[in-house]
């Protein structure tokens, strides 16, 4: 399954680019797990932080940026077979849970629910 990795990325940072980086490193930690157990992790900041420099974005929370950040969650979703909520206040991914519940995709909010995982790590 393609399973998106939902959970703070920008909330509560101040927009400081170190805590967004730590956020991000949050993200990526059960991306391996997932991998491991036979899906494609995925985050949207992964598609899209490229996108956004490409288009030659310049501050965090400009125009740009909220032209493209949100919007690549609602298109990712429209692929993902799953979502896996990590903990932590985030609009986005409360967003991206709303998006999913609406198409009815699944969610999970620990890492050892998403199926195969937890056989995987043992």
């Amino acid at each position: 399954m393609l399973i998106l990795i939902a959970g703070p990325y920008r909330s509560g940072t101040g927009d400081d680019p170190q805590k967004m980086a730590e956020n991000l490193k949050r993200l990526e930690a059960p991306s391996y797990a997932l991998f491991k157990a036979g899906h494609v992790p995925m985050i949207g900041e992964w598609v899209a932080l490229p996108v956004w420099h490409a288009a030659g974005g310049l501050k965090i929370g400009d125009d740009l940026y909220e032209e493209i950040f949100h919007p690549v969650a609602g298109r990712l979703l429209a692929l993902c077979d799953g979502v896996l909520r990590l903990p932590g206040d985030s609009k986005g991914a409360d967003n991206d849970v709303r998006i999913a519940t609406e198409r009815g995709i699944p969610i999970w909010y620990r890492l050892e629910d998403v199926p195969g995982v937890a056989a995987a790590l043992s």
